[in-house]
């Protein structure tokens, strides 16, 4: 599936949702959907800086895309890289670095979330398309 449908798939998920309390309830369950992290790639080098929230993410390159793996301590942090990698996971890395993330704000994701949580999500869409650019210029090589 491509990134583009995947993100219209996540906004008609969130449109059927009346307000804002259940869309937070549905992105807890996306994060609690999130299969399990290796506890041996929880390190710090794997932490997303700028997030208020500890948030790992792993990337492992498997032929011509990227598989993601992550975990957070916090349930709507949690909630939040799911719905990311959802879109950007099992993507090549060329696709991850040209995507757009305006479905964010077609979610309204953005707006319902505090400065430091949405500053943190800016953190983790870099921290992934900088992972796909690292395997893109491997490719190249």
């Amino acid at each position: 599936m491509t990134i583009e449908a995947i993100q219209k798939e996540l906004i008609d998920e969130f449109s059927m949702f009346d307000d804002w309390v259940q869309r937070y309830e549905y992105m807890i369950e996306l994060g609690n959907s999130l299969p399990l992290i290796d506890e041996a790639v929880k390190t710090d080098d794997k932490l997303i800086k700028g997030c208020q929230s500890k948030v790992w993410l792993h990337a492992d390159f498997n032929k011509d895309t990227i598989l993601f793996t992550a975990d957070s301590d916090a349930i709507i942090t949690k909630g939040i890289i799911a719905i990311l990698l959802r879109v950007f996971s099992n993507q090549k890395p060329e696709d991850i670095i040209a995507a757009d993330t305006k479905f964010i704000d077609e979610i309204g994701l953005k707006e319902h979330l505090s400065p430091t949580r949405a500053n943190g999500l800016v953190s983790m869409i870099k921290q992934l398309k900088l992972y796909a650019l690292a395997y893109q210029v491997q490719l190249n090589k």
